[in-house]
């Protein structure tokens, strides 16, 4: 009779583990693929003299001569979209918001081991900040214009449209994009505090002028810098910006006389007056409130702590509405679960809503609370249950199985509206292609892309949650880089938690 020999112990413990791995790893994202991704994309969008460590291999050197025709140099820094004007408005929420994601998030992009990439990401951006405040009150607002860039179809490195370059000063003033320059620079310099002082006061400087000069010569820069206006007009004004600006300097700063500038003009600028359900480039309402908000159980004036409870108040009519739980007055979603606030480029709103949530998720379980929306009871760990299924969509857990991170998943957009992407590449083809060539060669053709603009978050799907990936479907396949900043922080984030959530799976 033949005996039946037991495995031993410590092999049946491997192969449980084994099995619980792969589980996992069908059921869950890959929060840790997604954030080196999401990282390449700023590289993709550099304008500029690109370093020698440069990963997306397909980009060369463009833009070269910025700033030439008006005696400065303004080489660097980022384009937005599929095009290749660099527009000072969304690229300094970009930096604010990559830079709020190292700084509540920061160790957990350590632990994935793309800190180092976090940190050159937010300093291609500063540094052309630096070089675009050429005084204390000048600040270079665009280069290029988006009517001519729009004409022409052409890689950045064959640019044959106008160069440009526009500015606020003290006869042109321009709050909203000083304000949020300042933002930007205030934030950045809170990330690289430690890792290069010298930097990081530079950047202070910086912000510290810039709000000087946006608060002293108040306008909105769309009046000044009119040829922005059919692209990123400044529908909400300068008064959140300003707002935005002295509460990111107070955190880099400490000093009272910036949380005393948002408690004093709160009611005036719309900081407690404005109940909003979106948080953009252009609209910072919400991000003001939820930092405002969190600052509670630090301030000990009582001034202090009533302003900062209406902020608080008005922050959590923005969670409640992201969470159908305003009575009413709630954000739109798609049947798949999707936050949907308006057909062109939605997934911006649904990444920075996702952001805010999941921080707010932090703060309330942090301080041992909960959110109470009208009388219902919303815990810490619901708001980041929703907050994690608006991210989990964008890669993949959607009516389309579609992940629409570019480069992420085995089904994501493959006709990205992106002139660099959807041409092949200099450094293949170093034959000049110029603007009507484009047209007729390239982008009226309907294979994919040649190459891959990896970790850009296109548009997204429509109300029904339908997407055609289409070239010409601007609305739905271009990405920008404020669409991607806020993710960097959450995959970082969520890719720490589902690693803890293995191990204590197994135990």
């Amino acid at each position: 009779m033949e005996m039946k020999r037991k495995l031993p112990h410590c092999l049946i413990i491997s192969i449980s583990l084994l099995l619980i791995i792969i589980r996992a790893s069908a059921q869950a994202p890959d929060y840790a693929d997604a954030l080196t991704k999401s990282l390449l994309y700023f590289e993709a969008q550099r304008s500029g003299r690109l370093p020698y460590n440069q990963r997306v291999t397909w980009r060369d050197h463009s833009g070269l001569t910025d700033g030439l025709e008006q005696g400065v140099d303004l080489v660097g820094g980022y384009h937005d979209a599929g095009d290749h004007v660099k527009f000072g408005l969304p690229m300094a929420f970009t930096v604010t918001m990559l830079s709020w994601g190292v700084i509540e998030y920061g160790e957990e992009i350590a632990r994935a081991r793309e800190f180092e990439h976090a940190l050159e990401a937010i300093k291609w951006g500063t540094d052309y900040f630096i070089k675009a405040h050429t005084s204390p009150n000048v600040l270079w607002a665009e280069v290029g214009d988006g009517d001519t860039d729009h004409y022409c179809w052409q890689r950045p490195e064959d640019m044959t449209t106008s160069r440009q370059a526009h500015k606020i000063d003290e006869k042109n003033p321009g709050s909203d994009l000083a304000g949020e320059t300042a933002a930007a620079m205030a934030a950045a310099s809170i990330v690289f505090k430690e890792t290069n002082p010298h930097y990081s006061h530079l950047l202070l400087h910086h912000a510290q002028q810039l709000f000087e000069f946006g608060d002293k010569f108040r306008g909105k820069y769309d009046t000044s810098v009119g040829v922005v206006k059919s692209y990123y007009a400044s529908v909400s004004g300068y008064k959140d910006e300003l707002l935005w600006a002295a509460l990111w300097l107070y955190k880099a700063t400490d000093t009272e006389v910036y949380l005393d500038y948002v408690i004093n003009n709160a009611e005036n600028f719309g900081g407690i007056g404005w109940s909003i359900s979106e948080f953009s480039w252009d609209v910072k309402y919400a991000g003001i409130q939820t930092i405002a908000a969190m600052l509670l159980p630090e301030v000990k004036h009582k001034k202090q702590k009533d302003r900062l409870e209406q902020y608080r108040s008005k922050a959590e009519f923005f969670i409640c509405s992201c969470m159908s739980k305003n009575n009413g007055t709630n954000v739109e979603r798609t049947p798949g679960g999707l936050l949907f606030i308006r057909q062109w480029n939605n997934m911006q709103y649904v990444s920075s809503a996702a952001f805010l949530l999941t921080v707010y998720s932090d703060f309330l379980s942090n301080t041992n609370q909960n959110l109470s929306c009208h009388g219902t009871i919303v815990t810490p760990e619901e708001l980041f249950a929703f907050a994690k299924s608006q991210v989990d969509y964008i890669l993949g857990s959607n009516p389309n199985n579609m992940s629409y991170l570019v480069g992420y998943g085995s089904k994501y957009p493959a006709k990205v509206h992106h002139r660099g992407a959807s041409i092949v590449s200099y450094r293949v083809n170093k034959g000049f292609i110029g603007c009507t060539q484009g047209y007729d060669d390239w982008y009226s053709h309907s294979k994919p892309n040649p190459n891959v603009v990896t970790g850009a978050l296109v548009g997204g799907p429509d109300r029904e949650d339908n997407f055609r990936d289409d070239r010409g479907n601007y609305m739905q396949t271009e990405a920008c880089t404020y669409n991607t900043a806020p993710l960097v922080g959450l995959f970082a984030k969520f890719n720490q938690l589902s690693d803890l959530r293995l191990i204590a799976s197994y135990r």
